[in-house]
């Protein structure tokens, strides 16, 4: 009788879960291991059926000089933008955390980037760096500052792109933190008050460590969105000027859907997962020393 229980639940679960496997296998695990298939073939999709070539379009990659400076000016994109993304973050989930009034009116217009579309936030963001007539420039101007190329420019262009990306993602990191912010227990900076400490110790020794879970989350999210930077590049630079921006998901787009290189650009896209695979596991590994989830 029990086993006849045990099976009926055990139908029971697996019947209301086929529905998502069947999601997870036809729309997620399939393409992948076509993908990985398509990376071992030369394949242009117009002239016909693929050409089995093996490893090779990962050695090409690995040996040619365009990965490495790609994978280069995504990392440069990543140091830049984690910690600046970070301490506007913070200082936005500490504004949303505060008893202002009004306070929920300004939650909602630091979330509108996120619900923006990146076509149109991209182009706002190109018009504000336009060197000549951008807003920031023309501010620049009013205090006696020659602003760069932004852009334009190839030292420029990426500290562009960051600015772009963090106006874009403050909103979504900030509502996330002051979540964290919110389940810290008021007790402890009652007691730390008591003892007379002030607000850079309470920061210190109270918020940075019951909310590094949350940054941890923060840090990892951001930095597997980092390395599939994209709309925001193709619209303001397109890679340029001169390569500078050229990003790994920028040259997979272009392998595929311009210069219909199938088998190139998805052996591009295993080496970017790989990247990626290998940078959360280290995350991962490393946590402990500095992420605090006892309280």
């Amino acid at each position: 009788m029990m086993s006849f229980r045990r099976n009926k639940k055990s139908f029971t679960i697996i019947f209301f879960l086929l529905p998502s496997l069947f999601g997870l296998i036809f729309f997620s695990l399939t393409p992948m291991v076509s993908s990985f298939f398509i990376s071992l073939t030369d394949w242009d999709v117009i002239s016909g059926s693929p050409k089995f070539l093996g490893f090779s379009n990962f050695i090409n990659i690995l040996q040619g000089e365009e990965f490495w400076r790609t994978l280069k000016n995504t990392l440069y994109f990543i140091v830049l933008y984690i910690p600046l993304m970070l301490l506007v973050s913070l200082s936005v989930a500490n504004l949303f955390n505060s008893k202002y009034k009004g306070i929920t009116m300004y939650r909602a217009i630091y979330y509108i980037p996120v619900i923006t579309s990146w076509v149109a936030g991209a182009l706002i963001w190109k018009w504000v760096l336009n060197p000549q007539h951008g807003a920031i420039n023309t501010i620049l101007g009013y205090i006696g500052i020659e602003g760069p190329g932004w852009l334009y420019n190839e030292i420029w262009a990426m500290p562009g792109i960051v600015l772009a990306s963090i106006w874009k993602d403050v909103g979504f990191f900030g509502l996330i933190l002051f979540a964290g912010l919110q389940g810290i227990n008021p007790t402890y900076y009652e007691a730390a008050e008591i003892d007379g400490a002030n607000w850079w110790q309470k920061f210190r020794k109270i918020t940075l460590p019951l909310l590094s879970p949350t940054i941890f989350f923060v840090i990892i999210i951001s930095i597997i969105n980092s390395f599939q930077l994209f709309p925001q590049v193709m619209i303001m630079t397109e890679g340029g000027p001169h390569g500078a921006t050229q990003v790994m998901v920028e040259r997979i787009y272009k392998y595929a859907f311009e210069y219909y290189k199938m088998g190139y650009a998805s052996a591009f896209s295993w080496l970017l997962f790989l990247i990626i695979f290998f940078v959360t596991a280290f995350q991962l590994k490393i946590q402990k020393s500095w992420v605090k989830y006892d309280t």
